[in-house]
């Protein structure tokens, strides 16, 4: 409990002086108590539900996005219970109350449960991005993989007028010492039309990034094998088609393509951990094919606010990602029948293809309007293969994962309104098909028989949320989510014969489980909020080999945590205070001896973390300044490398509002702070060539313009 007490001294001071401001968000709460969230399933809002809930809006998502460059960077900037970013491609570690958040785009989830490329943080253009909906906690209120909440991005919105609209943005972004490799720039443009009941929306963008520089005028080092942001190219296509139903129903059709692909102008230089001197890299040429993420996106949509009393939702979706890694002469790689000198270069790629729908239904009961009903049905179906690509051999197989899951949720209105009460369950029916396949030469090349492992289950959620006055609400949850193992490594690491995957693989279900409770005010300008949480899962997402059966481990898993936030518009006119706090602890049963009493690693746990914020805005002007307190962190594991010495960043932003548009600039690490990412300082402590710095000063100047 003692850091719980010092972060709530750490704000209790602040508590007139400091709050969220207008476009941060506040746990728990929103800038409209009735807004709709629609990552939660329902029409109702978000108020009348036992959840933590944040929506970061389009001026704050474009602010932040600004400063640090990507949707999951403005995430983790905003919200203190998401972990620092690896700022690489690859998001493998990062986190949400210590557990993986679900991404999503429009409800559709951009993860690949049967092998986790962790790409699913850019999988579109945050140009595109209307607003981002946080769910906190372990749910399956859309399917697997939500055991940290989940983080959906809604996109861009039909036009509001009938005629040609447009928007544009163009930007530059400079290194603190302004060196030329280092530049970047972007141009976006978007253009809207509506011609009464139809209307279509159209956009495209391109973005070259420069070299990054660490805080001492370093350039920091690439991850040749996971892939890099720095020194890459991005260009993305979107476009959504709407026609409104004289029902009142809406036909909307939403199609998007992302592709970022490195240039791989630099080669790492390994650093050094004794001497604390973090990999750097230098101009050369890496073989094979860049690390690159590619992702497409196809959706129909038909929504009916007003069939048969009620609200009915169909979406049907097509997605499809590639991966594709950093390659090496690796020994997993070599295979004799190719190149029997031992010198075999390949590179791995992921491939998925999903295809899925989802059906709601949703309205008050006749003759008993105080309870609300949801019932609906989700379908996925998803293919996924991981090739070397050079060979073009098969690494895990071409498997075929299929989940059906129906549900049911509640939410009942007693003494009008000042108590609710809801609660649900979803019933998931999933299914893994593997047909025959042979394992690379490094494992034996054995002949592995397929099968179909599958698993059921009934999963859970209930609370009460309790408004005994206006502005001021209480609340209490229980929820389930799950999860399965990256099965994908199991599937490709076979080395025994006369395997056969219905009796050598689980797919049994990693269920992890969320107990909230919740406090918020919001009145008269301010805006507070505190949440405490309890979360455990008694099956761990660890597979292990018992009697040459792969099974998953059965290892506990306990996180606990603390959040607050307070918001304060001033009597100053345009000028309001924010202030967020976050505090988590998690423990585990890494050595199977009945106690669950080891820290859960930099990989599965953030650090605490207080934020700190003031925005002003008056006339055509507008500015913000940030603060992120990263704070230390010792673990109780035999060595004192992992442990985390914490690092501040500071952040400023200004806009002025001009007739022909508006004209940003953006700082990030305000102080140039020179700092080891959190992730390079807390796991992987043996490894110099995996010691990054973060990213020094950086300016980014914006024009957007509105047509």
């Amino acid at each position: 409990m003692y850091r719980y007490l010092v972060g709530a001294l750490a704000l209790a001071p602040l508590s007139p002086a400091f709050g969220q401001s207008a476009d941060t968000p506040a746990s728990g709460s929103t800038s409209d108590n009735a807004i709709v969230v629609s990552a939660a399933r329902t029409q109702l809002p978000a108020s009348a539900l036992p959840l933590t809930v944040d929506v970061i809006d389009s001026e704050a998502l474009e602010r932040q996005v600004l400063i640090s460059g990507s949707t999951v960077d403005a995430v983790s900037a905003l919200l203190p219970s998401f972990s620092p970013t690896r700022e690489k491609l690859s998001g493998a570690g990062e986190s949400l109350r210590g557990r993986a958040p679900l991404y999503a785009i429009n409800g559709i989830a951009q993860s690949t449960p049967v092998r986790d490329g962790s790409r699913d943080g850019y999988t579109i253009d945050p140009f595109f991005i209307d607003r981002v909906e946080v769910i906190y906690g372990s749910n399956a209120l859309q399917g697997i993989g939500a055991t940290g909440g989940v983080l959906n991005q809604v996109t861009v919105g039909a036009p509001s007028r009938d005629g040609l609209s447009m928007r544009t943005l163009l930007q530059l972004t400079f290194p603190n010492g302004f060196e030329g490799e280092g530049i970047g720039a972007k141009a976006g443009g978007l253009a809207g039309y509506r011609a009464g009941a139809f209307d279509a929306t159209v956009g495209g963008t391109f973005e070259k990034r420069g070299a990054f520089f660490d805080g001492a005028g370093n350039r920091v080092g690439v991850d040749g094998t996971q892939g890099e942001i720095q020194d890459s190219d991005s260009w993305s296509v979107f476009g959504r088609f709407g026609y409104d139903l004289a029902s009142g129903a809406r036909l909307e059709v939403v199609a998007n393509r992302f592709e970022l692909k490195g240039n791989a102008n630099y080669v790492q230089v390994a650093g050094n951990r004794a001497t604390g001197v973090p990999s750097t890299s230098e101009r050369g040429t890496t073989p094979g094919d860049p690390p690159s993420n590619t992702a497409e996106l196809l959706s129909f949509s038909l929504t009916d606010p007003d069939l048969g009393g009620g609200t009915f939702a169909l979406q049907g979706f097509y997605s499809r990602t590639d991966d594709v890694f950093g390659g090496g002469v690796f020994d997993t790689f070599q295979d004799p029948a190719i190149d029997p000198s031992g010198t075999l270069f390949d590179q791995s790629a992921n491939r998925s293809r999903k295809l899925g729908g989802k059906v709601s239904y949703e309205r008050a009961m006749p003759g008993f309007e105080d309870l609300v009903l949801i019932a609906g049905f989700d379908a996925l179906f998803d293919r996924t293969a991981q090739r070397l690509a050079q060979t073009g051999r098969a690494w895990v197989p071409e498997s075929d994962f299929r989940s059906l899951a129906p549900f049911l949720q509640g939410n009942l209105a007693l003494a009008d309104g000042l108590v609710r009460l809801a609660g649900g369950l979803r019933y998931e029916n999933v299914q893994l098909k593997v047909d025959d396949f042979t394992t690379l030469a490094s494992y034996g090349a054995v002949d592995v028989a397929g099968g179909s492992p599958s698993f059921e289950d009934l999963l859970l959620n209930g609370g009460v949320v309790v408004e005994p006055f206006d502005g001021l609400r209480a609340y209490g949850s229980y929820a389930e989510g799950f999860t399965i193992a990256d099965v994908g490594r199991i599937l490709r690491g076979i080395t025994q014969t006369g395997v056969d995957i219905d009796d050598y693989l689980s797919l049994e279900p990693v269920i992890s489980n969320n107990r909230e409770l919740g406090l918020e005010w919001d009145r008269d300008g301010l805006k507070a909020s505190a949440s405490y949480f309890w979360s455990s899962s008694d099956f761990g997402s660890l597979l292990v080999l018992r009697n040459d059966v792969f099974e998953v481990e059965r290892q506990p898993i306990q996180i606990e945590g603390f959040e607050a936030s307070l918001a304060w518009q001033t009597p100053v006119p345009g000028l309001s205070l924010s202030g967020g706090y976050a505090a988590l602890k998690g423990k585990t049963d890494g050595d199977d001896d009945g106690e669950v009493d080891e820290d859960l690693d930099g990989a599965n746990i953030s650090p605490d973390r207080v934020n700190l914020a003031a925005d002003f805005s008056t006339g055509r002007f507008s500015a913000r300044t940030q603060a992120r307190f990263y704070l230390a962190r010792e673990f109780n594991d035999a060595s004192t490398a992992t442990d985390f010495e914490g690092y501040t960043l500071l952040d400023a932003f200004l806009s002025y509002r001009a007739d022909f548009g508006e004209i940003s600039l953006a700082v990030q690490n305000l102080t140039d702070e020179f700092y080891i990412s959190y992730d390079s300082d807390t796991v992987r402590v043996t490894d110099s060539s995996r010691f990054f710095s973060g990213r020094g000063r950086t300016f980014t100047v914006s024009l957007r313009s509105e047509f």
